[in-house]
């Protein structure tokens, strides 16, 4: 299967012209071979609102006319896209990554871990479990920017059975380490390939850095950007290298199998309460 990371510009609250963008690029990398797309954090919408107010115009609900309009693009063109946007839904609002193929919404994420930047201030946490989801044969677990820097995020999906997990991101300045590191960890440690798709450009002030990358189980990187440029990155991915969780390097001498050879009875002290406040909440 090829996979591609669509690396771009995204306007502030103009949802039409950045739809119109995200169907071009799906267009693009369909017909470079991708059957699989990501898009970065709130492509749809934007993220550097400075309230909940001026987020709320914008954001989507889900099921709503963003997903409709991407599902006929992907009956159309047979394929798969994972995006952000602010989603609406009653009187709350989360950061959201949507799953669309053919067959219209597969599933959606809401955001669990928030950084105090942009509209991530304003919007309610994740309130569901994280979940797999499954389209043209992959098991696809979805993390959005932050959540990243939480190991269990992708631990959890992991043991969910993700073959794959697509992080739309929207990393500014700061987030260096972050883009050359932790996507490479993230994707050795649970033995998964690892889809970091990061935006380009300025909003409020904040200059989105790129560095957009794709991961394979072993922790090898398949494809970066080390720029702020709009790009798209691909990469061929087997299922089956993140399907056999052990790696046997010298038969009967070494063996590395990261799920098995956990201790969770270990672990109590990562799931403790804690009583740290959050800036401004």
């Amino acid at each position: 299967m090829k996979i591609a990371g669509v690396q771009m510009d995204v306007t502030l609250g103009d949802v039409e012209a950045n739809l119109d963008k995200i169907e071009d690029r799906l267009r693009e990398t369909r017909s470079a071979g991708a059957t699989f797309t990501v898009f970065p954090e709130c492509a749809v919408t934007g993220y550097c609102f400075e309230s909940i107010e001026a987020a709320s115009p914008h954001a989507q609900t889900i099921p709503g006319p963003a997903t409709e309009r991407l599902t006929r693009l992907c009956q159309e063109l047979g394929s798969a896209v994972v995006f952000g946007t602010v989603e609406r839904s009653a009187d709350q609002h989360f950061n959201a990554a949507v799953l669309v193929d053919e067959t219209g919404v597969v599933g959606s994420y809401r955001k669990v871990h928030l950084p105090y930047l942009g509209v991530d201030m304003h919007v309610n946490y994740g309130d569901r479990e994280f979940a797999v989801h499954e389209t043209g044969g992959v098991k696809v677990g979805m993390n959005i920017c932050y959540d990243s820097a939480f190991p269990e995020s992708s631990r959890c999906l992991s043991l969910l059975g993700a073959d794959l997990v697509a992080l739309p991101t929207n990393w500014p300045p700061g987030a260096e380490c972050v883009a050359a590191n932790v996507i490479n960890t993230r994707a050795l440690e649970n033995g998964i390939y690892y889809i970091a798709v990061n935006r380009v450009g300025v909003e409020a002030g904040f200059e989105f850095i790129g560095r957009s990358r794709i991961c394979a189980p072993s922790g090898e990187t398949l494809a970066a950007s080390d720029g702020t440029e709009e790009t798209i990155l691909y990469a061929d991915i087997d299922i089956e290298r993140a399907r056999n969780k052990r790696v046997v390097r010298e038969v009967g001498r070494h063996a590395i199998d990261r799920m098995a050879d956990r201790r969770p009875e270990m672990y109590a002290p990562m799931i403790e309460p804690h009583s740290l406040a959050r800036p401004g909440r």
